[in-house]
């Protein structure tokens, strides 16, 4: 557990810099949703301060009045626990509450929790502090994931920013890691800051396989492309092969060609491909379909997890082969909070590693991200095993 003066510090940087992902966006921006897997960027700004007024002011500052009482109903995500909230799609329909006002939100509850923090301290704000700060982290990657679809579904293919870097080269050469047979422990084991579904550290048996050191790239994957790998049947799931043709889907998403050359858009706008630079933006469908055509296949989480110290990673969230199950132990936390993971546990596939879009300390080797397997819009990509 972080000491709290530090802990509220870090609370004060995390705030600071989910507002300085938008800096860059025009206000029309702010309400866009163009599909129901994102939501607009004042919602995240509004959901993620809701999350500490409902969690930790509302129970534990005496005396303390909500900004508004309708902002419970707007910005709450999907905590049927605590009440009736706006249809997930209908979060672009919402024009009021202001961006100003979202802002003006946004300021008085960090300076409540300030106040909050003078007065009391114990482990259980902090504990609930922590959850916090690490919930509104999930959400800044989740804004730069939304805000590039949102300008990278717009007809001009606007700028969102010229710092932003999407797409690191690993310079590295490609080798193959070799893992021996034998039983391994698997989950978080530091009193370090997790998340539930890390929990019930437990061991596994796993058969010798390798793994690469190195991500798959553009270029590899353009390989798959001009070989018709969009076009054969058999290197699909069922499930995979009627999303490819349902979708008419023959790229990675965000991916255009223009007059013969493959051009793709980036937080800079539409750029060139760089063949060197790891793929990303590809379903599990088409990370299974691409390691079949390879005559390899995905790594499961758990030989992804004993392997990391072989290999840099945090470039993309990778897909594996593993399903998103709860370990064994796996305990459910009491109220609200009980819905943050475990309702989740059914039909999606786990991703490993973080991505440009994560932000410091947030992510580590067990973190399990999850989607369902043919969201494409977050930073995804693919290491192959054998």
């Amino acid at each position: 557990m972080i000491l709290t003066d530090s802990l509220l510090d870090f609370f004060l940087e995390t705030r600071k810099h989910t507002e300085s992902i938008c800096e860059p966006l025009e206000i029309e921006d702010y309400v866009v949703q163009p599909v129901v897997d994102v939501s607009p960027p004042k919602w995240h700004l509004g959901h993620t301060t809701w999350f500490f007024e409902e969690f930790i002011l509302k129970p534990h500052l005496q005396g303390y009045t909500q900004f508004d009482d309708d902002f419970s109903f707007v910005f709450n995500s999907y905590y049927e626990t605590v009440g009736k909230r706006v249809v997930r799609s209908d979060r672009g329909n919402l024009s009021r509450p202001s961006v100003n006002q979202v802002y003006a939100y946004r300021k008085y509850v960090t300076e409540n929790i300030q106040k909050l923090f003078e007065i009391t301290q114990n482990s259980e704000l902090n504990s609930l502090l922590e959850i916090g700060i690490h919930h509104e982290k999930q959400h800044q990657e989740l804004l730069l994931t939304d805000i590039k679809y949102i300008l990278g579904n717009n007809p001009l293919l606007p700028v969102y920013s010229v710092q932003f870097q999407d797409h690191p080269v690993e310079s590295h050469n490609q080798e193959w890691v070799t893992v021996e047979e034998g039983i391994y422990n698997i989950g978080h084991d530091s009193e370090d800051f997790c998340y539930d579904n890390e929990l019930g550290r437990h061991k596994v048996f796993l058969h010798s396989y390798e793994i690469s050191n190195k991500l798959v790239t553009n270029g590899e994957f353009l390989e798959f492309i001009d070989d018709g790998g969009y076009q054969r049947f058999d290197l699909w799931h069922a499930e995979g092969w009627d999303w490819v043709n349902q979708n008419n889907i023959s790229a990675p998403l965000y991916w255009h060609q223009i007059e013969g050359e493959w051009n793709h858009y980036t937080s800079k706008g539409l750029q060139k491909v760089d063949m060197a630079t790891p793929l990303t933006h590809i379903s599990y469908f088409e990370a299974f379909a691409y390691a079949q055509w390879k005559g390899h296949r995905l790594p499961t989480e758990f030989e992804w997890e004993v392997a990391q110290a072989y290999f840099p990673w945090g470039k993309r969230w990778e897909w594996t082969e593993s399903a998103y199950l709860p370990y064994p132990k796996y305990k459910k936390a009491d109220g609200a909070l009980g819905e943050y993971n475990g309702k989740f546990m059914v039909n999606q596939k786990v991703l490993r590693g973080g991505s440009v879009a994560t932000p410091e300390k947030h992510t580590r080797h067990t973190y399990r991200n999850f989607f369902h397997p043919q969201l494409r819009w977050q930073f995804t990509g693919l290491r192959l095993a054998k």
